[in-house]
């Protein structure tokens, strides 16, 4: 028997580094590290040892004759990766059943090494991972900051309440929160509470992970409509986040339109069409839980504008819409380029895998409600296609000025038929999730072009002492598990500074900053007001039947904190 990874996998590589006979690829060290969506096993020399799995952060690997449903694919895409590889030689001397590479100590720090007092800016996980490398492997002290009352970042807020395997990198991020060499202080917005200037005058370095928060416009006629949202304010909405509208977007309409196809895109493609019944046993938020019990939406098409060879997202993602329970996932074959790209592909070729999905072609308004598999919901993929404009019900004249484009969405307006036509699509919703990007810090450099902050190798140019890693330094690629190896180039550079001797000398201490964070800000919330907030939630959620349920508001966030209440065990 062999272990297989399974869809929710991170790409943080722990599990390469638990692998007793090397049988786990791309490794961080070769060159398709980064490039591929996944790690794979190989199954000719898996030795069934199970180590990867009790590693793995996000449950992604199982034995693979425990494989059920859609699981099972993920054998073969396992095998699939080495199949044309050669076998893995054998040590011709000595225990191991691979040959393995030299080993390699890129960091070396002296034996008299000090402390060093670390500011850490952001607690998704470039923060988080960045923080766990400076408390494993050195003595440093780690201050965390956020300017939300809660952390978690991405993890909290990013990702879809279906898939909870993934949120359980949190948990490993979770118990460095009271790590003894930790000072937490949640609530704190740099530039408004406390300057740049000031976190450098208190810690060694500050390393600055706050991630890409807002997202790119679409620029077509029409956006600025109530009805047109960005995916990352749709995320943040059903996810609790706490600078989030509550009550959300109007779903009285029968069809959306999402523009995009990476994986967010299918994020919110999924979470509008599926079983609300079924979202009830995650932590989605209980204002969105509702909203989507009373919903209207029966169909969601995604627009991509190129075609299925070329989509964004991952193949775990489209994979794992095959098996939506009571969901259809079709190809609309508007364009004959979209046909023609999934009848050629190869074995293993992005574009393959919707071989087998029907083929539609999508009508100005949705099917209408019916019986049987007529009543089903249903997400279309419509590639060669995109918005050009966004139409509303005071666009009686159809040419999309819609005195000055206040009003509800009625229809999107997107190419169609592979030339220069264009078809109208009713739809109550678009979502644009075409992207992300950075907003710039106070204090620090900005790239206006990239949205990212000026570094080298993590090092922001022109200021010693100050770092940055995740997505405001690499710009917004990759998912949680590239934040590992971001996060270890960033702490390398400031551990060879530190060395080198060229990091500012802090001016105030530990408990000078704290006596400054608390005098700007009243309402800080420190690792017990964490675990305070922590038990809360989970203790809504047994009352509910739920994992969890989240507060919504910084006020509930807050109050909750500053009570620290201790909860009665359940028994």
């Amino acid at each position: 028997m062999t272990y297989a990874i399974t869809q929710t996998c991170c790409n943080d590589a722990t599990c390469v580094a638990v692998c007793p006979v090397n049988c786990i690829h791309p490794a961080p060290e070769e060159r398709a590290f980064g490039s591929t969506e996944m790690l794979h096993i190989d199954p000719r020399a898996c030795i069934d040892c199970g180590a990867c799995a009790d590693a793995c952060p996000v449950d992604a690997i199982f034995p693979v004759d425990s494989l059920t449903g859609g699981q099972r694919e993920y054998a073969e895409i396992n095998a699939a990766y080495y199949a044309d590889a050669e076998p893995p030689a054998a040590e011709a001397e000595g225990p191991n059943f691979h040959v393995w590479g030299e080993p390699a100590f890129e960091r070396s720090l002296p034996s008299d090494f000090g402390p060093l007092r670390v500011a850490v800016v952001g607690t998704g996980p470039a923060g988080m991972y960045a923080a766990q490398d400076l408390l494993l492997h050195t003595a440093a002290e780690v201050t965390l900051i956020d300017r939300l009352p809660v952390a978690g970042g991405l993890v909290r807020y990013g990702v879809a309440p279906d898939h909870p395997a993934t949120k359980k990198v949190g948990d490993a991020f979770s118990r460095f929160h009271s790590h003894p060499r930790v000072r937490m202080h949640l609530g704190i917005e740099v530039g408004r509470d406390v300057t740049a200037e000031e976190l450098s005058a208190h810690h060694d370095a500050v390393v600055y992970a706050v991630g890409a928060s807002t997202d790119k416009r679409l620029g077509v006629p029409g956006e600025e409509r109530p009805g047109c949202l960005s995916a990352t304010a749709f995320v943040a909405w059903y996810n609790a986040h706490p600078e989030a509208v509550a009550q959300g977007p109007d779903l009285s309409a029968e069809r959306v339109v999402v523009v995009g196809n990476g994986n967010v895109a299918l994020d919110v493609a999924r979470i509008l069409v599926a079983d609300p019944e079924a979202l009830a046993a995650t932590d989605i938020a209980a204002h969105a839980l509702d909203a989507l019990r009373a919903s209207r939406v029966r169909e969601v098409v995604v627009l991509g504008r190129r075609g299925p060879e070329d989509a964004a997202y991952t193949r775990s993602e489209l994979l794992a819409l095959k098996h939506l329970p009571g969901v259809e996932l079709v190809v609309d074959d508007h364009d004959p380029r979209t046909a023609a790209a999934i009848d050629a592909a190869g074995p293993g070729d992005r574009a393959g895998d919707l071989r087998g999905l029907a083929r539609v072609r999508t009508a100005a308004r949705p099917p209408v409600r019916g019986e049987g598999a007529a009543a089903r919901r249903r997400i279309v993929l419509r590639f060669h296609s995109e918005a050009v404009e966004v139409l509303g019900g005071d666009d009686d004249d159809g040419d999309g000025d819609g005195g000055g484009g206040g009003g509800d969405v009625r229809s999107v307006r997107v190419t169609d038929g592979g030339g220069d036509g264009t078809a109208d699509l009713s739809a109550g919703l678009l979502l644009r999730a075409i992207g992300y990007r950075g907003l710039p810090v106070a204090g620090l450099p900005f790239d206006e072009a990239k949205g990212t902050v000026p570094h080298e190798g993590g090092r922001i140019a022109g200021m010693p002492g100050s770092y940055v890693v995740g997505w405001i330094k690499r710009g917004p690629s990759g998912g949680i598990g590239a934040n590992r190896a971001c996060a270890a180039e960033t702490v390398g550079t400031l551990l060879a500074d530190a060395v080198a001797g060229t990091l500012p000398a802090p001016a105030g201490d530990a408990k000078a900053f704290r006596r400054l964070v608390r005098q700007r800000n009243r309402r800080v919330v420190d690792a017990r007001g964490l675990a305070a907030i922590d038990r809360a939630e989970r203790e809504r959620g047994r009352a509910a039947g739920r994992p969890r349920v989240k507060l919504a508001t910084v006020e509930e966030l807050v109050a909750t904190a500053r009570s620290r209440r201790l909860l009665r065990p359940v028994r």
